[in-house]
């Protein structure tokens, strides 16, 4: 016997089946809309080729990868030469700048402004007692140096001799320096 709950329990599984029922009859159709489309519509295809993306492989643009890698590695080895010669020139600024690099250079300079006063005093005779010289020879870091003096003239030739054996001359009136 039946009893009223089994009956409301009766209609609802009914009405649950009924429901799956529709909903199965919608997905039916969907799928077979789907099925349709998918074959009533024509297949493109190509055939499928397989290409290497790298010149190394393909040969196509060698040349050109092969000449990008040559510059890459010149430009690295020109940076590394740039910075080796930097480096050097910066050892060689700050050797140069030290305490006893500038004393010496300041004591050449003294020595030889001193050197060329005497010169110029003998040249010209400003400080000569009784006679004075009418030439002389000076002998400075390999190069000479010769002076004469032109009494009749009053002109004094300066020929400066470098160690490889080119000349210079140079020749200075006398009665222009007198004050």
């Amino acid at each position: 016997m039946d009893r009223p709950d089994d009956t409301l329990c009766h209609f609802v599984c009914f009405y649950y089946l009924f429901y799956i029922n529709i909903s199965m009859k919608a997905l039916k159709i969907t799928v077979l809309g789907l099925l349709f489309y998918v074959l009533s519509t024509p297949s493109i295809a190509s055939e499928l080729v397989h290409d290497f993306s790298n010149p190394s492989f393909s040969g196509v643009g060698y040349s050109t990868h092969v000449l990008s890698l040559e510059q890459l590695r010149y430009s690295r080895e020109k940076n590394v030469s740039d910075d080796a010669k930097s480096a050097a020139a910066a050892a060689a600024r700050a050797e140069n700048n030290t305490t006893i690099n500038k004393f010496i250079k300041n004591v050449e300079s003294r020595i030889y402004a001193n050197l060329s006063k005497q010169l110029v005093d003998n040249m010209f005779g400003t400080e000569c007692e009784g006679t004075c010289p009418t030439s002389g020879t000076a002998e400075v870091e390999g190069s000479t140096i010769y002076w004469v003096k032109d009494a009749t003239t009053e002109i004094i030739t300066l020929t400066i001799t470098s160690p490889d054996g080119s000349t210079t001359t140079m020749s200075v009136p006398v009665g222009d320096f007198k004050f």
